[in-house]
């Protein structure tokens, strides 16, 4: 399962796999506008929905971390004949050999950190749909066992009920690693069961949908200006 040239180009800086993933979300999610202009991609990079931490990157930052991606063959420039303005485009399919599956569940983990499974199959439904949880998991264990991997199965946390999984292509951190005195107990001060805390989650994520849809929009609307 093991593509050669994934060991010449890990480990990742953190604004590469933003870079990378956001490159990568947009082929998918928006692809009449893809490959993307450095103003795009700055914008992809920066944008407040489905994205954790959110960054601010310039112009200057993100040109920087391309030239590192051409390098190490991930991403780079590329020729249209439509436009006069140089795009850009990943390459990631020349490096790591996925299906669409494993490609959206990678692109989720480097774009908003750490999930769970069920976190997962909602986040990355917008560019693969999973029939359930065992899909999910399933297009995990096979980049958990790419060599070398490329996504870690992380112990839960003291106070939660489910483990994460997170992408290895920045290296491993050191909050994974969180001990019981370390990791904040989860949060249950306004409900026992929890379902508080969740609906507020949920609501937080329709907000990031609608406000994603509208971005989309306007960029929809800008191409008749």
């Amino acid at each position: 399962m093991a593509q050669k040239d994934a060991i010449v180009v890990l480990p990742l800086s953190d604004r590469e796999v933003r870079v990378l993933g956001a490159l990568i979300e947009k082929e998918i999610t928006t692809p009449d506008y893809y490959p993307l202009s450095l103003n795009a991609l700055v914008n992809a990079c920066n944008q407040k929905s489905n994205r954790s931490p959110v960054m601010a990157l310039d112009e200057a930052a993100v040109h920087e971390v391309l030239d590192a991606l051409n390098k190490k063959g991930l991403a780079g420039p590329t020729s249209t004949a439509e436009s006069r303005v140089t795009k850009y485009a990943h390459r990631a399919p020349e490096v790591f050999n996925f299906g669409r599956r494993e490609t959206a569940l990678l692109c989720e983990l480097m774009l908003r950190g750490a999930q769970t499974l069920g976190e997962l199959r909602q986040h990355a439904e917008r560019m693969h749909r999973y029939d359930d949880l065992a899909s999910v998991e399933a297009a995990l264990q096979k980049l958990i066992e790419w060599q070398p991997p490329l996504v870690k199965k992380l112990p839960r946390l003291p106070g939660t009920k489910e483990p994460r999984y997170a992408q290895l292509l920045a290296g491993e951190k050191a909050e994974w690693t969180a001990t019981l005195e370390e990791a904040p107990p989860a949060s249950s001060s306004h409900s026992p069961d929890g379902r508080i805390p969740l609906l507020e989650e949920e609501l937080k994520e329709v907000k990031r949908q609608i406000a994603e849809l509208n971005r989309q929009l306007s960029e929809f609307k800008k191409q008749f200006e």
